[in-house]
C-alpha cells in the first residue's frame, strides 16, 4: 500500500488505475473480438469471478437472471469485491470494471472460458454494456455503483447491510453485442454444470 492506504499494482488489477479510458475505448471498438458469440461470453466473464470466489471459499452459489429488457444479472454469495478506505476515510474499491485484469487481458495465451474463447476480465463486460450496476456486500461495508457506456455514473452509494456478502452485476449489453448472439438457458447450463465449486441457478423473467 502507498501512503493513502490504497494498494498499488497487484496480481489482478492496478488500484491506481481507477478509470482506464484508453483500455475501455479499445474494447468498445472491437465487440466481436471481446464478446465472441455475443451476450453469452459476457455472462461467462462474470461467472468466472464467481467461480474463483467459490473455489476460495470451498464452494458457493450463483444465480443468473435473463431479464425481459435484454439485461442480465449475475449474483453470487462470495466475499464481495475488495474495498479499502483511504486516509480521508473514503471507500475505494478494486477497479475491476474499469481497468485491465492483469492476469488475462494482455496475456499471450489467456485461459479459455467455457465457450472456448479467451478470458479477458470484467472490464470487457462494463465496456460492452449500455449500463451496468455493481452491487457489493462485504464485511466492511455494502454499496452499489452504476456505470453508463463503460464509465462510472455514480460514486459508491451505501446500501443497507443485511448480514450477507456477495457481488451482483446487472448489465445490458450493447446492441453490437446482442447482434452477435443471444444467450440461452441451455447454453448456460451446459457451460456451468461441470464447475467443481460453483452451483449455478439460471432464471428467466417474463
Amino acid at each position: 500500500m502507498d501512503q493513502t492506504g490504497i494498494p498499488g499494482p497487484g496480481t489482478t488489477h492496478d488500484w491506481a488505475s481507477q478509470v482506464d479510458t484508453g483500455h475501455l475505448d479499445h474494447i468498445r471498438r472491437h465487440p466481436a473480438q471481446f464478446a465472441p458469440g455475443g451476450v453469452g461470453h459476457l455472462v461467462l466473464e462474470v461467472l468466472a469471478y464467481a467461480d474463483e470466489e467459490a473455489a476460495a471459499n470451498g464452494g458457493g452459489r450463483c444465480s443468473v437472471t435473463l431479464h425481459a429488457d435484454g439485461s442480465v444479472s449475475v449474483a453470487d454469495d462470495g466475499r464481495g469485491t475488495a474495498t479499502v478506505f483511504d486516509d480521508q476515510g473514503c471507500a475505494v474499491k478494486k477497479p475491476v470494471m474499469v481497468s485491465k485484469d492483469l492476469r488475462f487481458f494482455d496475456a499471450p495465451d489467456p485461459a479459455p472460458l467455457a465457450d472456448g474463447h479467451p478470458r479477458r476480465g470484467m472490464s470487457v463486460v462494463a465496456a460492452l454494456s449500455e449500463w451496468l450496476v455493481h452491487t457489493n456486500r462485504r464485511d466492511n461495508g455494502s454499496w452499489s455503483q452504476r456505470y453508463e457506456n463503460a464509465l462510472p455514473a455514480s460514486g459508491l452509494v451505501p446500501i443497507a447491510v443485511d448480514g450477507t456478502t456477495g457481488t451482483s452485476v446487472h448489465f445490458r449489453p450493447l446492441d453490437a453485442v446482442r447482434e452477435l448472439g443471444a444467450v440461452h438457458v441451455d447454453d448456460l447450463l451446459r457451460w456451468t454444470w461441470s464447475s467443481a465449486h460453483l452451483a449455478v441457478d439460471v432464471r428467466v423473467t417474463p
